[in-house]
């Protein structure tokens, strides 16, 4: 248990150092933050991450053992009703979609 929380922590922290960055240069596309938001995220975030997207909660979540269950659920729930990027960008802002 004790190496989980270790490695979580670090992948973590790698992805949250280059969060600070990445909002102030968007040209830092790839590398090393965006291997690992493509491994933990998939290739769809990992593309928006490059673009110079930030990371929405909701992704962030799914890191998390059981909670990524319910952000799952959630995003099937809203998956369902029809929802849309367009939606999601007048809901959080063109920094996240």
């Amino acid at each position: 248990m004790k190496k989980c929380s270790l490695v979580l922590l670090a992948v973590v922290a790698l992805l949250y150092f280059p969060i600070q960055t990445q909002a102030q240069e968007v040209t830092n596309s790839g590398g090393v933050a965006g291997f690992f938001v493509g491994c933990c995220f998939g290739i769809r975030t990992a593309g928006q991450w490059n673009e110079g997207k930030d990371l929405h909660f909701r992704d962030w979540g799914r890191m998390i053992p059981f909670v990524s269950l319910v952000i799952a659920v959630w995003d099937g729930i809203d998956g369902a009703q029809g929802i849309t990027t367009s939606d999601l960008q007048e809901q959080y802002g063109a920094q996240y979609f």
